[in-house]
């Protein structure tokens, strides 16, 4: 029953871990497993449920009977005006991320979430946003919600172009995720979510006030800010203001989503949302703050090493970049996605060159003013660029620097990450300037073989 429920939710609660802000190295996908669903504990006022179905595609019939699944996420002690959201800025929008920006303008108090994968809604040949929002309707009333439509949110992800089997969603699977909630795990989100992401994502952290953040994320390709395809949904029960959450999540998404890239290409559908159920006070907010950074920073690491088809995962971390931290990422984002420097640390060649010469692109084309003659560059934190020069000197710095890649590679096809290392790239600007930090990844003949299947 509902009470017996939420009482060995409390316990799990009372006795819950968090995710370390850097995650262990794992054997098996099991260990991988019973950590995040240890560290998963949902924070109080919060359910999830998950379902699946299927539809048959009305753009590809002959593909058959498809899976798709729905996930929703309920705030069981009434709907909330805490909440936030960012949206992708492409201009051609999915329908859940137009009405959700209505939601978020109209001010509307939220008390539900429902996400499903498969299909994005973008763009489709029916009407998109009527479909998203027959869906919200249905789960209103299935949880008997006293806003109605308005009070759900709604997000997909999938195939752009075409149509949200709405029906299927809303007399049967977003029904069954609803039969299914429960009060304990975020688990069970973390994997419904998924597309061809070959893990779940989940990261949470406590506060010394006992109130708690659980965050779950889902993306692997078409990830390139702003934001990247990726949805991300930040739960807390802590009492915190909807203008200072906005503000918290804005600021928190800039130094994490927004600071990664895998493919380059911006996705129409990206949503990250934080929704506060409000059951408990908040004694610190910078706290808080540090605390959204630490999970939001995770997820966005975990959407990168579980890129399509990712052997490295590239940290470039750049200092003193003559200009504002906006463009000193978009300067990152232009090296790790260079097809050469990608293929060259795929390959564990430590091809120095072509690092410079994605710097040297950018700046000619962007800042074509500014000196970079007191720029220097490290890889694996040994000096390979200096005063104009390289510092590159016999087999041994080759064997130390391929050796650096190496050590950081993972499996293209793992169902698990084994662990945290980077290909790590220092670049320094020699005066005052911009500090930031931006992840990428590498390109393998796996990537491709994905996205060259992806719909099946």
């Amino acid at each position: 029953n509902v009470s017996s429920s939420r009482s060995c939710a409390s316990i799990l609660r009372a006795a819950s871990v968090d995710t370390d802000p850097i995650l262990p190295s794992f054997s098996t996908k099991e260990e991988y497993t019973s950590y995040l669903k240890a560290a998963g504990a949902l924070p109080s006022g919060f359910a999830v449920g998950t379902a699946t179905g299927n539809f048959v595609s009305v753009e590809a019939p002959a593909m058959g009977k498809l899976p798709i699944k729905a996930t929703v996420i309920h705030l069981t002690e009434g709907p909330t005006d805490s909440w936030a959201a960012v949206f992708t800025s492409n201009k051609f929008p999915g329908c859940p991320v137009i009405v959700g920006k209505s939601r978020l303008s109209g001010g509307h108090p939220l008390q539900a979430l429902v996400i499903n994968n498969k299909v994005s809604n973008v763009c489709p040949g029916g009407d998109g946003i009527a479909a998203a929002e027959l869906v919200c309707e249905a789960v209103a009333t299935n949880l008997n919600l006293s806003g109605g439509a308005t009070s759900v949110l709604p997000s997909s992800t999938g195939v752009i172009g075409w149509r949200l089997p709405a029906k299927e969603l809303a007399e049967d699977i977003a029904p069954a995720a609803i039969e299914a909630l429960q009060t304990e795990s975020a688990f069970a989100a973390a994997e419904a979510i998924m597309t061809t992401d070959r893990y779940p994502k989940l990261r949470s952290k406590t506060l010394s006030d006992g109130t708690r953040i659980v965050g779950v994320a889902k993306g692997a390709g078409m990830i390139e800010p702003n934001m990247a395809t990726m949805l991300g949904y930040i739960m807390t029960d802590a009492t915190i203001e909807k203008s200072k959450l906005q503000g918290m999540l804005s600021e928190a998404c800039n130094q994490s989503f927004n600071s990664i890239s895998i493919d380059g290409d911006e996705s129409t559908s990206d949503t990250v949302v934080a929704i506060a159920s409000g059951l408990k006070p908040l004694s610190s907010e910078d706290e808080f703050k540090s605390a959204l950074f630490e999970v939001t920073q995770g997820l966005s690491a975990d959407l990168v090493r579980n890129g399509e088809g990712t052997g490295h995962v590239i940290r470039v971390c750049i200092k003193n970049f003559p200009g504002s931290e906006y463009d000193a990422r978009r300067m990152g984002r232009h090296l790790v996605n260079s097809p050469l420097v990608k293929c060259a640390i795929s390959g564990n060649d430590p091809n120095t060159g072509r690092i410079a010469g994605a710097i040297g692109s950018f700046m000619g084309k962007f800042f074509p003013d500014e000196s970079v003659d007191d720029m220097s560059l490290t890889l694996g934190g040994r000096i390979i660029f200096n005063n104009g020069k390289f510092v590159l000197e016999g087999d041994a710095v080759e064997k130390e620097l391929s050796g650096h890649m190496a050590d950081a590679q993972l499996g293209e096809t793992d169902d698990f990450p084994k662990h945290q290392n980077f290909v790590e790239i220092g670049i320094d600007f020699g005066n005052s300037g911009s500090d930031v930090t931006v992840l990428g990844s590498d390109l393998t003949k796996e990537y491709v073989s994905v996205n060259a299947d992806y719909r099946s």
